[in-house]
């Protein structure tokens, strides 16, 4: 047999890829066990019938075949007014390129702004796909701890020191983050443009969950000073309008590197089926009656999630101003995130996912995807605040 490529083999840095708790729960489903799933951002309600009406249209119309690589006029023009109305900074259909979604996105933007062997910085805690994404563009990457105590928020030192320290070509934050759920306020935004600025390096803002804020205010970096022509965003239909299983989103960024990003598209996935583009026209034409009602159950969980947690004294959370999540702080059981989401699995049949799985600072969490019904969500919740009382006892006569 060949040899494999030594980018491929090393996607996970030679570790896990935080997903064998999930994979368990599955394969429990598959046997016909019934699990209370709690682990992917997977919206309980599926993609809205006027938007799979529109793509039906499409798809009968014959809009089957090549569609444009940077995607159709009338979608990349959508987003570009979107992105001008939401942020105020000018921008126009030649700074947007449609993806096979966001993690597409985020491939294709580190491509675009590193070298191979380029260190790129990345917050941890983080989505669970950012490091291989990072070594699959032949990337360095290095990871910026934060503290639950710090709302997990990125300092300005450990950000400055990274990037001195490494010779940083980019750095890619989330807000509203997953798994944190945090938003980052303006005054982190402001340190991390200044530190980008100061460093010379790219800015990769994944921006998927921009429609899903509880508390504050989210603002886009590229809209700050400076910030504009050093800014790449990574934007989706996924989870604003449901369309996880589309997979359609889109890159925002300088016209140059737009251009770079056609040809690598070109070159990979050829662009996205039209007939799923009209639907992302339509969706997006119609936001303001659509995102509203996603938006709404998960803002409604959290909290509701909250109420639960205010119940008990032995999980700590930090709440969450954003997205589809909570991160639960379990290290008083004296387990891990992993062996007490496994435990979990096991006795009450409850999938969530270790905080491990997002990286060294989130170590002793779980993170909790508001994603089933209420009343099932409120009694999951309940289950493993008890599960964790007997651990936390346990360990404490221990």
């Amino acid at each position: 047999m060949a040899q494999i490529s030594s980018r491929i083999l090393n996607l996970n840095g030679g570790g896990s890829d935080g997903w064998e708790v999930f994979l368990k729960a599955r394969e429990m489903v598959a046997r016909g066990v019934d699990v209370t799933e709690l682990t992917i951002g997977e919206h309980d309600i599926r993609t809205h019938s006027d938007i799979l009406d529109a793509m039906h249209k499409s798809a009968i119309a014959g809009h089957t075949g090549y569609a444009m690589v940077p995607g159709v006029d009338r979608l990349r023009q959508i987003v570009a007014d979107r992105v001008t109305r939401q942020t105020g900074v000018p921008t126009r259909p030649e700074n947007v390129m449609i993806t096979p979604g966001g993690q597409a996105g985020l491939f294709a933007a580190h491509m675009a702004a590193l070298a191979p062997g380029d260190t790129a910085l990345y917050v941890d805690p983080y989505y669970a796909t950012y490091p291989g994404t990072l070594r699959a563009a032949s990337a360095i990457p290095v990871s910026i701890p934060t503290r639950a105590r710090d709302a997990f928020l990125p300092s300005h030192e450990t950000i400055r020191a990274a990037a001195q320290t490494h010779n940083a070509k980019s750095l890619l934050i989330n807000s509203p983050n997953n798994p944190t759920g945090m938003v980052y306020p303006k005054e982190t935004l402001q340190e991390i443009a200044q530190a980008c600025q100061d460093h010379d390096m790219w800015l990769i803002s994944d921006e998927v969950y921009d429609t899903q804020i509880w508390a504050g205010e989210h603002i886009s970096p590229r809209a700050l000073a400076g910030m504009q022509e050093r800014t790449i965003v990574i934007g989706s239909m996924s989870k604003s309008f449901a369309m996880t299983g589309s997979r359609i989103g889109w890159i925002v960024a300088p016209e140059p590197l737009i251009e770079g990003l056609i040809a690598l598209a070109t070159s990979t996935t050829y662009g996205v089926p039209g007939f799923i583009q009209d639907a992302a026209v339509f969706a997006l034409e119609n936001a303001e009656r659509l995102e509203p009602e996603i938006a709404a159950p998960f803002q409604r969980r959290r909290d509701l999630a909250l109420s639960v947690l205010a119940e008990q004294d032995t999980i700590q959370a930090v709440p969450p101003s954003g997205a589809m999540y909570l991160m639960l702080n379990i290290r008083a059981t004296g387990l891990s995130g992993r062996a007490f989401a496994e435990a979990l699995l096991e006795t009450h049949k409850i999938a969530v996912m270790p905080g491990e799985s997002f990286g060294d600072s989130a170590a002793g969490h779980l993170r909790v995807a508001l994603t089933v019904a209420d009343d099932r969500l409120a009694d999951a919740l309940r289950t493993i605040c008890s599960f964790a009382k007997a651990l936390a006892d346990q360990h404490a006569v221990a």
